[in-house]
């Protein structure tokens, strides 16, 4: 094992980074690696046990909740509540957020916004799914019950954001704002070792992700750029290769590593689009960037955003930067309305 280092031999080191650091936010990473562990070992064995299907209730987004989403939620709750470095959790599967209320989560700094487990209708299929979060300093004086203002930041206030796929290897992804970096789950040891480091996303790439069944629902500026990226030009090495999996952790690491862009647009029936501003758009959106990548809504950047709501919605372009470029000319040339 001599060269290996682990991801909380890594964490402690990066802390000296950070002078004004007290070890809550190392903390936190660490518990969240600890529930990923416990997640990654019952997605691995879900097939054995009685965890695959749907509960047959719906959560707040009006979703079918598996019985793994249940899981992971309550795993990532119970250990950040255990670990007493956060004063609140936000999470894609409950309708507010959660106050923890022991003296020291409340003393505690940051909060953490979460989608426990990210792409879970592709549980049943044996296909990758993934966990989300994304930590903020809270804006509430500490000592006291956290408020939904300390939730509604935008992205750029992230101190930390990372996501964990649990696909062929375990993988955790995170940035603290100094650059990305990857970790793979050793199982013979129980720890995650630092496999990636410093990741950069190509600046273009040869692959398209959107769900391409909902063409004739999207703008005309994102048709068009579709018809772009599958048009045949030796020139800019086109056509693109479609890959989309339909989780987004799945697609979004692909293309960060092989360089790419992800599409979620809104569409004539959803037009503030599907995915999450809170628990998968801003740290997808901080982690791309910090790999020197974009993300935007098709107007603006993905990290100004503000958010109104713990729930709100928004589009989502992201990837390589020359790729997002692209699509934004399209959008500009070929929208009727300035916003999309």
């Amino acid at each position: 094992m001599i060269g290996i280092e682990t991801l909380d031999e890594f964490i402690i080191r990066r802390q000296e980074k950070f002078p004004d650091a007290k070890g809550e936010l190392s903390r936190l990473l660490r518990d969240i690696g600890l529930a990923s562990k416990i997640v990654h070992r019952e997605v691995n064995k879900a097939g054995l046990v009685d965890i695959l299907g749907d509960t047959g209730t719906t959560n707040v987004q009006g979703e079918k909740v598996k019985k793994l989403d249940v899981f992971a939620n309550n795993r990532f709750v119970a250990s950040l509540k255990m670990g007493g470095a956060c004063c609140g959790i936000a999470s894609e599967e409950n309708e507010n957020f959660i106050i923890i209320d022991d003296e020291l989560s409340q003393n505690a700094e940051y909060i953490v916004a979460l989608d426990p487990l990210d792409g879970s209708s592709n549980i049943d299929v044996n296909v990758s799914v993934g966990t989300i979060f994304s930590i903020y300093k809270r804006g509430s004086l500490q000592g006291g019950f956290c408020q939904l203002a300390d939730f509604l930041q935008r992205g750029y206030e992230q101190v930390s954001a990372g996501y964990i796929i649990y696909g062929s290897s375990t993988m955790m992804v995170y940035t603290t704002g100094k650059g990305v970096n990857g970790f793979t789950l050793d199982p013979s040891i129980g720890e995650f070792c630092l496999s990636h480091p410093d990741i950069k996303i190509p600046k273009s790439g040869q692959m398209y992700s959107v769900n391409q069944g909902n063409y004739s629902k999207f703008k005309k500026g994102v048709q068009k750029y579709i018809s772009y990226c599958g048009e045949d030009d030796k020139n800019t090495n086109r056509p693109y290769s479609l890959r989309y999996v339909g989780s987004l952790v799945a697609d979004i690491h692909r293309n960060l590593l092989k360089g790419g862009i992800f599409m979620y647009p809104s569409t004539s029936t959803m037009p503030y689009g599907k995915l999450r501003l809170l628990y998968e758009c801003n740290p997808m959106a901080f982690i791309v960037e910090q790999a020197g990548g974009k993300a935007i809504n098709g107007k603006d950047d993905i990290l100004q955003l503000h958010p109104t709501d713990l729930h709100q919605r928004t589009p989502m372009f992201i990837g390589s930067t020359d790729m997002v470029n692209m699509l934004s000319e399209f959008i500009d040339r070929f929208s009727v309305s300035p916003s999309i």
